[in-house]
Protein backbone atom coordinates (compact mmCIF):
# COMPACT_ATOMS: atom_id res chain seq x y z
CA UNK A 1 0.00 0.00 0.00
CA UNK A 2 1.21 3.51 -0.88
CA UNK A 3 1.99 5.38 1.96
CA UNK A 4 0.98 8.81 0.93
CA UNK A 5 -2.53 6.77 0.28
CA UNK A 6 -2.50 4.73 3.67
CA UNK A 7 -1.52 7.69 5.68
CA UNK A 8 -3.82 10.40 4.07
CA UNK A 9 -6.88 8.78 5.73
CA UNK A 10 -6.01 10.36 8.90
CA UNK A 11 -6.89 13.76 7.69
CA UNK A 12 -8.66 13.33 4.44
CA UNK A 13 -10.67 16.79 3.53
CA UNK A 14 -14.28 15.12 4.49
CA UNK A 15 -12.91 14.75 8.06
CA UNK A 16 -11.33 18.27 8.53
CA UNK A 17 -14.13 19.80 7.19
CA UNK A 18 -17.44 16.95 9.06
CA UNK A 19 -20.01 19.00 11.50
CA UNK A 20 -21.21 17.08 14.09
CA UNK A 21 -20.07 16.00 17.65
CA UNK A 22 -16.37 15.08 18.47
CA UNK A 23 -17.77 11.67 19.14
CA UNK A 24 -18.89 11.45 15.60
CA UNK A 25 -15.14 12.81 14.17
CA UNK A 26 -13.53 10.37 16.89
CA UNK A 27 -15.70 7.44 14.83
CA UNK A 28 -14.39 8.39 11.38
CA UNK A 29 -10.55 8.28 12.85
CA UNK A 30 -10.78 5.24 14.26
CA UNK A 31 -11.53 3.71 11.18
CA UNK A 32 -7.97 4.36 10.27
CA UNK A 33 -6.66 1.48 12.69
CA UNK A 34 -7.95 -1.39 10.70
CA UNK A 35 -5.75 -0.83 8.07
CA UNK A 36 -2.57 0.10 10.20
CA UNK A 37 -2.56 -2.99 12.07
CA UNK A 38 -3.02 -5.15 8.99
CA UNK A 39 -0.23 -3.11 6.72
CA UNK A 40 3.60 -3.67 6.76
CA UNK A 41 4.19 -0.16 5.57
CA UNK A 42 7.09 1.03 3.00
CA UNK A 43 9.08 3.64 4.71
CA UNK A 44 12.08 3.18 2.79
CA UNK A 45 14.43 3.51 5.97
CA UNK A 46 16.66 0.66 5.00
CA UNK A 47 18.00 3.61 2.60
CA UNK A 48 18.83 5.85 5.73
CA UNK A 49 21.74 5.86 8.10
CA UNK A 50 20.64 2.80 10.66
CA UNK A 51 20.69 2.84 14.68
CA UNK A 52 20.35 -0.20 16.37
CA UNK A 53 17.25 -1.52 16.80
CA UNK A 54 17.19 -1.45 21.00
CA UNK A 55 19.23 1.49 21.03
CA UNK A 56 17.39 3.94 23.64
CA UNK A 57 16.56 7.13 22.39
CA UNK A 58 19.01 9.92 23.49
CA UNK A 59 19.12 13.18 20.81
CA UNK A 60 16.60 13.64 18.12
CA UNK A 61 18.28 17.15 17.41
CA UNK A 62 20.84 15.30 14.65
CA UNK A 63 18.33 15.57 11.67
CA UNK A 64 18.53 11.74 11.47
CA UNK A 65 14.93 10.93 10.75
CA UNK A 66 14.94 7.39 11.93
CA UNK A 67 15.89 8.93 15.52
CA UNK A 68 12.96 11.15 14.95
CA UNK A 69 10.84 8.26 14.65
CA UNK A 70 12.13 6.32 17.09
CA UNK A 71 11.45 8.73 19.88
CA UNK A 72 8.26 8.86 17.95
CA UNK A 73 7.56 5.28 18.56
CA UNK A 74 8.80 5.89 22.38
CA UNK A 75 6.18 8.08 22.83
CA UNK A 76 3.15 6.28 21.65
CA UNK A 77 4.27 3.19 23.24
CA UNK A 78 3.80 5.39 26.43
CA UNK A 79 0.50 6.55 25.66
CA UNK A 80 -0.82 2.99 24.63
CA UNK A 81 0.17 1.45 27.34
CA UNK A 82 -1.12 4.44 29.85
CA UNK A 83 -4.47 4.01 28.23
CA UNK A 84 -4.90 0.62 28.07
CA UNK A 85 -3.48 0.24 31.87
CA UNK A 86 -6.38 2.98 32.45
CA UNK A 87 -9.36 1.10 31.07
CA UNK A 88 -8.12 -2.22 32.56
CA UNK A 89 -8.23 -0.46 35.94
CA UNK A 90 -12.15 0.46 35.82
CA UNK A 91 -10.87 4.07 37.01
CA UNK A 92 -12.54 5.12 33.91
CA UNK A 93 -16.45 5.99 34.77
CA UNK A 94 -17.71 3.04 32.87
CA UNK A 95 -20.65 2.91 30.38
CA UNK A 96 -20.84 7.08 29.70
CA UNK A 97 -19.22 8.98 26.78
CA UNK A 98 -16.13 9.44 28.78
CA UNK A 99 -15.18 5.44 28.49
CA UNK A 100 -15.62 5.47 24.96
CA UNK A 101 -13.67 8.44 24.38
CA UNK A 102 -10.55 6.72 25.90
CA UNK A 103 -11.34 3.71 24.51
CA UNK A 104 -11.32 5.57 21.12
CA UNK A 105 -7.91 7.64 22.00
CA UNK A 106 -6.11 4.22 23.28
CA UNK A 107 -7.12 2.19 19.79
CA UNK A 108 -5.51 5.21 17.96
CA UNK A 109 -2.34 4.71 20.34
CA UNK A 110 -2.20 1.31 19.67
CA UNK A 111 -2.26 1.53 15.84
CA UNK A 112 0.26 4.45 16.03
CA UNK A 113 2.64 2.17 17.33
CA UNK A 114 1.87 -0.58 14.88
CA UNK A 115 2.40 2.09 11.82
CA UNK A 116 5.83 3.28 13.38
CA UNK A 117 7.31 -0.41 13.78
CA UNK A 118 6.21 -1.59 10.54
CA UNK A 119 7.44 1.34 9.04
CA UNK A 120 10.95 1.35 11.03
CA UNK A 121 11.08 -2.05 10.50
CA UNK A 122 14.72 -3.65 12.24
CA UNK A 123 15.19 -0.06 13.35
CA UNK A 124 12.32 -0.54 15.70
CA UNK A 125 13.03 0.13 18.95
CA UNK A 126 11.95 -2.13 22.12
CA UNK A 127 8.94 -0.98 24.50
CA UNK A 128 10.36 0.54 27.65
CA UNK A 129 9.45 -0.13 30.87
CA UNK A 130 6.90 2.34 32.53
CA UNK A 131 5.97 3.46 35.86
CA UNK A 132 3.07 5.63 35.24
CA UNK A 133 3.46 6.38 39.53
CA UNK A 134 6.60 7.27 39.37
CA UNK A 135 7.79 5.27 42.46
CA UNK A 136 4.48 6.19 44.21
CA UNK A 137 4.38 10.16 43.63
CA UNK A 138 0.84 9.86 41.30
CA UNK A 139 -1.76 6.72 41.42
CA UNK A 140 -3.27 7.73 38.58
CA UNK A 141 -5.40 4.23 38.19
CA UNK A 142 -6.85 4.69 41.60
CA UNK A 143 -7.39 8.31 41.09
CA UNK A 144 -9.20 9.31 37.45
CA UNK A 145 -8.65 13.24 38.28
CA UNK A 146 -5.03 12.35 38.39
CA UNK A 147 -5.62 10.16 35.33
CA UNK A 148 -7.05 12.80 33.61
CA UNK A 149 -4.32 15.02 33.86
CA UNK A 150 -1.38 12.43 33.21
CA UNK A 151 -3.40 11.84 30.12
CA UNK A 152 -3.63 15.64 29.20
CA UNK A 153 0.11 16.04 29.85
CA UNK A 154 0.77 13.28 27.70
CA UNK A 155 -1.14 14.64 24.70
CA UNK A 156 0.73 18.23 24.91
CA UNK A 157 3.81 16.58 24.79
CA UNK A 158 2.87 14.69 21.47
CA UNK A 159 1.70 16.83 19.89
CA UNK A 160 4.68 19.26 20.49
CA UNK A 161 7.56 16.61 20.05
CA UNK A 162 5.90 15.74 16.60
CA UNK A 163 5.98 19.43 15.66
CA UNK A 164 9.61 19.82 17.17
CA UNK A 165 10.97 16.63 15.31
CA UNK A 166 9.66 17.93 11.97
CA UNK A 167 13.27 19.37 10.86
CA UNK A 168 14.46 16.25 11.33
CA UNK A 169 12.14 14.80 8.63
CA UNK A 170 12.49 17.72 5.97
CA UNK A 171 14.97 15.80 3.71
CA UNK A 172 12.22 12.65 3.89
CA UNK A 173 8.92 13.98 2.46
CA UNK A 174 7.19 10.49 3.06
CA UNK A 175 8.14 10.66 6.39
CA UNK A 176 7.51 13.95 6.97
CA UNK A 177 3.83 13.37 6.07
CA UNK A 178 3.59 10.80 8.26
CA UNK A 179 4.70 12.08 11.41
CA UNK A 180 2.37 15.46 10.81
CA UNK A 181 -0.32 13.22 9.71
CA UNK A 182 -0.68 11.43 13.15
CA UNK A 183 0.30 15.08 14.75
CA UNK A 184 -3.19 16.13 13.63
CA UNK A 185 -4.62 12.58 15.38
CA UNK A 186 -2.77 13.59 18.70
CA UNK A 187 -4.02 17.53 18.56
CA UNK A 188 -7.88 15.87 18.64
CA UNK A 189 -6.45 13.70 21.46
CA UNK A 190 -4.82 16.50 23.30
CA UNK A 191 -8.10 18.46 22.58
CA UNK A 192 -11.08 16.54 23.59
CA UNK A 193 -8.71 15.42 26.59
CA UNK A 194 -8.83 19.07 27.99
CA UNK A 195 -12.14 19.18 26.92
CA UNK A 196 -12.92 16.37 29.53
CA UNK A 197 -11.15 18.06 32.22
CA UNK A 198 -13.46 21.77 31.75
CA UNK A 199 -10.87 23.59 30.07
CA UNK A 200 -9.79 25.05 25.93
CA UNK A 201 -9.38 22.87 23.80
CA UNK A 202 -5.53 24.10 23.77
CA UNK A 203 -2.26 25.26 25.55
CA UNK A 204 -2.28 28.41 26.95
CA UNK A 205 0.34 30.26 27.74
CA UNK A 206 3.19 28.58 29.61
CA UNK A 207 1.42 27.63 32.78
CA UNK A 208 0.12 24.02 33.75
CA UNK A 209 -2.75 25.11 34.82
CA UNK A 210 -5.22 24.18 37.84
CA UNK A 211 -4.89 20.42 38.59
CA UNK A 212 -1.53 19.80 37.00
CA UNK A 213 1.46 18.21 38.82
CA UNK A 214 4.27 20.23 39.57
CA UNK A 215 6.01 17.58 37.56
CA UNK A 216 4.05 18.73 34.02
CA UNK A 217 5.72 22.05 34.33
CA UNK A 218 8.22 21.43 31.38
CA UNK A 219 5.49 19.98 29.34
CA UNK A 220 4.40 23.77 28.72
CA UNK A 221 7.52 25.74 29.17
CA UNK A 222 8.05 27.89 26.34
CA UNK A 223 4.43 28.03 25.31
CA UNK A 224 4.31 31.49 25.87
CA UNK A 225 5.77 32.74 22.76
CA UNK A 226 3.88 34.88 20.32
CA UNK A 227 6.19 35.38 17.57
CA UNK A 228 5.55 33.48 14.61
CA UNK A 229 7.70 33.53 11.27
CA UNK A 230 9.04 37.21 12.43
CA UNK A 231 5.76 38.51 13.64
CA UNK A 232 4.18 38.87 16.69
CA UNK A 233 1.05 37.81 16.81
CA UNK A 234 0.33 39.54 20.39
CA UNK A 235 0.50 43.02 18.09
CA UNK A 236 -2.98 42.47 16.84
CA UNK A 237 -4.80 39.54 19.16
CA UNK A 238 -3.12 40.16 22.14
CA UNK A 239 -0.69 37.98 24.25
CA UNK A 240 -3.29 35.60 25.63
CA UNK A 241 -4.45 34.94 22.35
CA UNK A 242 -1.10 34.84 20.62
CA UNK A 243 0.05 32.07 22.70
CA UNK A 244 -2.53 30.01 21.81
CA UNK A 245 -2.94 30.10 18.41
CA UNK A 246 -0.03 28.41 17.89
CA UNK A 247 1.54 24.91 19.74
CA UNK A 248 5.36 25.45 19.66
CA UNK A 249 7.49 22.93 19.33
CA UNK A 250 9.63 20.50 21.83
CA UNK A 251 13.04 19.21 21.07
CA UNK A 252 14.13 15.65 21.42
CA UNK A 253 16.11 16.18 24.64
CA UNK A 254 12.86 17.78 26.19
CA UNK A 255 10.80 15.23 25.05
CA UNK A 256 12.87 12.51 26.19
CA UNK A 257 13.26 14.37 29.66
CA UNK A 258 9.56 14.64 30.50
CA UNK A 259 9.13 10.31 29.25
CA UNK A 260 12.23 9.37 31.06
CA UNK A 261 10.48 10.55 34.30
CA UNK A 262 7.80 7.49 33.68
CA UNK A 263 10.33 5.56 32.53
CA UNK A 264 12.12 2.70 34.52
Amino acid sequence: MNILKFIESFTTENMMNVKGSRRDIFSQVGLVGKNAALTAIPFGIAALTSTKATAAVKDSTSGNPIAALQLALTLEYLEDEFYQLGLDSGVIPAGGREEKVFMQIAAHESDHVTFLQNGLGANSISKPTFDFTVGGVFDPFNNYAQFLALAQAFEDTGVRAYKGQAANLISTPDLLTAALRIHSVEARHASEVRRLRGLKGWITGSERGAGMPVATQAVYNGEEVTSQAGYDTAFLFGAAAGSEAYDEPLTGPEAVAIASLFIV
